[in-house]
């Protein structure tokens, strides 16, 4: 089973940049990897997919601002968030889909908070 492990959260202000790591204890190739995020009183919810061929998706409310991007050879995804708002304040996850049966892998979650 995959293991993954978040870094790079913290506290910053209103309009600035983050990049957050998730790092994987086995290849991603055949992984879809996603970044997802759960605000207090909220479900969990998608913010960026990557497949294996490099196709991205993002939340609308996030299009423009954040880029998800993976290095293979390092078995890590980074999300970038730039244009940081308080409303992106949540407890961000990395998601590993894959494998038979088809399941998904989660990381421990890191915090970022951003304040106004």
């Amino acid at each position: 089973q995959v293991q993954l492990v978040e870094s790079g959260g913290g506290l910053v202000q209103s309009g600035e940049s983050l990049t957050l790591s998730c790092a994987a204890s086995e290849s991603i190739g055949s992984y879809i990897m996603g970044w997802y995020r759960q605000a207090p009183g909220n479900e969990r919810d998608v913010v960026a997919t990557i497949t294996p061929g490099g196709s991205t998706t993002y939340k609308e409310s996030v299009k423009g601002r954040f880029a998800i991007s993976r290095d293979t050879a390092k078995n890590t995804v980074y999300l970038q968030m730039n244009s940081l708002k308080p409303e992106d304040t949540a407890v961000y996850y990395c998601g590993a889909m894959g494998g038979l049966p088809p399941r998904i892998y989660w990381g421990q979650g890191t915090q970022v908070t951003v304040s106004s």
